[in-house]
Formats: structure tokens, sequence, C-alpha cells
């Protein structure tokens, strides 16, 4: 379709079922595109020094006028005729705009750092949510102007507020590995933050497993957990039958009620982190060749493990298979659907057995350090656990005071037998 331009010639036209340009008369290579949406377009459009058709967009109707797109699709022709690639140049511009977005920390996180972290990483949600809860007030400045002194001044109030150093130092590393991203994509050259070190922390300060008394109270907890969930079933179905009421699922004699106990089981006897075990599948136990695997997509580290199976963790898992081996989880939630929590039932249980200041991570720790009293090396344990290295097998893996209390006795007998 050709018709001149105007405002008057634009007011004239509707949206079709197809696009529809409307070429200018008057203007060579100036023209209009309607959408079925009815968005209107300005175009010019011309041929490269190579003769290749190109196209430059003006603008949307309603944000420039007919007349205003009249004159740049002019200035566009003089400057192709003068033998300039105007693609080219508002390429650049646009290359430059977007260069200068992201050399603020807002717009680095937003074009860059954040789809990497988002598509690349497990944690990179959390990262980038750490990254904007802590530092937002960093958000304008560019990269480069982000220095020592900031941050010190940042992690000086954070301490006086009461965060824990061990916070501090993770807010702060995300921050570290999102401007070491900076300088690998040539966004910066030298880390702002090289001289920052993290706070010096005990991390040997927490020693906290199941005495051999714990152990067996929880475990006492756990069957009597059992025990009064049967009842109540029981006590609940002979109500319902006696009103002639449908009565609930029984459940099975040899399995478990509920998940918390295997779970717990499985956690004493493997070391698995509490997120790894809601991610478990069946299809990550082979009973008969006595192995769970971790898959790298659920495991922290990003690296498939396989833990052998003792004895108990089998028997845990097959009285659990008569319940539950129909469905993906090994651990289902409602409906199916993976588990998120066990909070509250968490609690309840360590209420039961008397035992405070004890985390579900605990069970972990309670894992590495009878494995470690048991004579394991480290390197073994630092497998099982999924560690990368072994500093970090050092800090779950301790040993009980009393059989550090053992191991310097020893001393007393080689004095002993120095002496006689």
């Amino acid at each position: 379709m050709q018709a001149k331009l105007t405002a008057q010639t634009i007011r004239s036209l509707h949206a079709g079922d197809k696009p529809y340009e409307v070429v200018d008369v008057d203007l060579k290579g100036f023209l209009l595109r309607v959408q079925p949406s009815g968005v209107m377009s300005y175009y010019f459009s011309y041929r490269t020094e190579q003769g290749r058709r190109a196209r430059y967009r003006i603008g949307k109707h309603g944000t420039v006028s007919p007349a205003q797109a009249r004159d740049e699709a002019l200035s566009l022709s003089a400057r192709v005729i003068a033998g300039e690639d105007i693609q080219a140049k508002k390429k650049a511009e646009r290359a430059t705009a977007q260069a200068a977005k992201s050399q603020t920390l807002s717009g680095f996180l937003e074009h860059q750092y954040g789809p990497w972290a988002l598509s690349q990483r497990k944690t990179g949600e959390a990262t980038l949510q750490r990254i904007r809860s802590n530092f937002q007030y960093l958000f304008e400045r560019p990269l480069h102007d982000i220095n020592a002194w900031v941050i010190e001044k940042w992690r000086s109030e954070a301490l006086k507020a009461g965060k824990a150093k061990t916070t501090v130092n993770r807010d702060l590393a995300a921050l570290k590995a999102c401007l070491a991203k900076a300088i690998e994509w040539e966004l910066l050259s030298v880390h702002p933050l090289a001289k920052v070190r993290p706070i010096r922390t005990d991390r040997l300060a927490r020693v906290r497993y199941l005495t051999d008394e714990e152990e067996q109270r929880l475990r006492a907890a756990l069957l009597h957990r059992e025990d009064t969930m049967r009842q109540k079933r029981q006590s609940a179905n002979e109500w319902r039958r006696a009103r002639h009421q449908p009565t609930l699922p029984e459940f099975p004699d040899e399995g478990y009620v509920e998940h918390l106990q295997p779970m717990i089981l499985l956690a004493m006897n493997t070391g698995l982190r509490r997120g790894e075990l809601f991610q478990l599948q069946w299809t990550d136990i082979d009973l008969p060749g006595k192995t769970l695997t971790v898959r790298g997509r659920t495991a922290k580290s990003g690296q498939t493990r396989h833990i052998p199976l003792n004895e108990e963790a089998q028997q845990a898992i097959e009285r659990w298979c008569i319940k539950r081996s129909e469905m993906e989880w090994m651990f289902p939630g409602i409906e199916g659907q993976q588990l998120t929590t066990i909070h509250t039932a968490w609690r309840g249980i360590l209420n039961a057995a008397g035992i405070s200041d004890f985390r579900w991570h605990d069970l972990r720790h309670h894992f590495a350090s009878r494995l470690v009293m048991a004579g394991v090396d480290l390197n073994t344990i630092r497998e099982l656990l999924g560690h990368s290295d072994l500093e970090m097998t050092l800090r779950y893996a301790h040993l009980s005071p009393d059989h550090k209390a053992e191991a310097v006795g020893r001393l007393d007998e080689t004095a002993q037998a120095i002496s006689t």
C-alpha cells in the first residue's frame, strides 16, 4: 500500500488480521508498519553498499509524530547516501548504553551476573537475594567505585547491629564472587575488594553431636511416637466402626507409620543433608548393591557421590518401602509432592527425647564424629560427606572430649612403661 504518511492518513488506517505496510509516496524508503494489535511503527528502508536490503526502526507512532519520523527518515537517507552504515552506528550506540548500565552494580546484576547465576549456580537465587538485601546502597555506584572503605563501613555497622560474624562473611563472599565475574568478563581490571579479608572466626567452636545417652533417648522417643500413632489410628477406627463410618487406612505392621524415624536413621547413618534427603528419589536407592546415590543436581557441591548403606540404613529403607515405594520422592510431602519442611515434627521429637541445642544438621556432625571416633580416616569421611577439600571435613568431624582424653591418657601408660 502506498500513500503520503500524514497524520490524517494514519488516522484512517485500521489493524488487519496480518501485519501490513504503508510506503510513503514522497520519500523513498520511508514507511509505516501496522501490526494486528494496532501498534504502528515508522521505518526507513535502504540498501547497504553491498546491495543488501536493511531497515532502521525510527520509532513507534504516538511516541514519534509523522513529521518527526519524516525528518528522521530524511536525515537517515542523507547519511546512507554519504556512505555511512547507520545500523552499525545504532548497534554501537546500543552497546555503549548497555555497557554503561553494566558499569553499575545494579546494571551488572540485572544484565549479566544475575542471568548467569540463575542458570549456572544452584544457589543463584539465594546469592542474588543476599547481595540485594545487603548492598542495595551500592547499586547506583560504578563497579570500580566499590572499594574497601565502603565495605569496611558496612561490615562495622552490620556487626554493631548484632549480625553474626559468619553471616557477615557469607554476605561479603557473595559480593566478592560477583565482582570476580566482572573481572573475568573484562568489566574490571582489578578486584576492588581483593584486600578485604573475611573476619576470623572459630570454625571449630560448635562441637555438637549426640552423646550415647541422648542417642538412646532419641531412639526411644521415635519408637514411642510410632507406637502412639498406631494406637491412635486403631482407636479412631474402632470409634468409626462402632458408628458405621468409613475407616482410615491401617498402618502396615512391618513398616513405619510416617517419615520422621526413617529420615533420622538415614541421616545418622549416611550424613545426608536435610535438602538432600528432601530431594532423594527411589531411583537413587540400590538396595541389592547396598548403595545410596546423591545426584549432583541435588548435592550442595554439585558433584554426584555414592554412599554405602550399613545394615541399619538398609533396614530403615526396607521398612519405609512398604508404605511409600510407589511414589517418586522417597520422603514425599502432601499429595506426593516434594517435602519442604519437617520443623514441627523435629522440634516435637527433640522435646520428647529431652534434647536441647541440637539442629537437624547436627545429625551430619553426629555421623562424621562417630566415624572419626571409630578410627575412620578423614579423607574417607570427606568423600562420604561430599566435601570438596579436607579443610571442610575438619570443621565437621570433631572428636569427643572423652575420646581426646582417652588419647592423651595413653601418655600415662607410656610414662609408666619407661619408669618400670
